[in-house]
């Protein structure tokens, strides 16, 4: 999956490297899901909100799913992390990555990573 979603406006860019900028350490992640047991998209919500919730609320972060909607068994994921050091934001995307993973009743298919990094000069 490519990491096509938007975090930044026109005053930054998007990398997909880790670089210590010394402003902004902050990330956005996307897993794709795939949810084998669900025959329904009320299946699909069962399995995907334990996981949604959970980041929320174990780790502070903005998660949403954002895509596959429509589909019984797939999900998209998406989790917004701002961190007070490069060393911090890997700890914790290290740790949410962890955390899905580990989900019961889906499997992680893909992870994607972008970084924010302000413009250069």
């Amino acid at each position: 999956m490519a990491s096509s979603f938007p975090i930044a406006g026109p005053d930054a860019r998007l990398s997909t490297s880790t670089r210590d900028n010394g402003v902004v350490h902050a990330a956005a992640v996307c897993f794709d899901l795939h949810v084998p047991e669900s025959r329904s998209l009320k299946a699909k919500r069962g399995a995907v909100r334990p996981i949604v919730d959970g980041l929320r609320h174990k780790y502070r972060l903005s998660v949403a799913e954002v895509d596959h909607q429509d589909q019984w068994q797939r999900a998209a994921i998406a989790v917004a992390v701002v961190a007070e050091s490069d060393g911090r934001l890997r700890q914790v995307l290290e740790q949410v990555e962890r955390y899905v993973a580990a989900a019961p009743d889906v499997e992680l298919l893909d992870v994607s990573t972008a970084y924010l990094e302000p413009e250069d000069g």
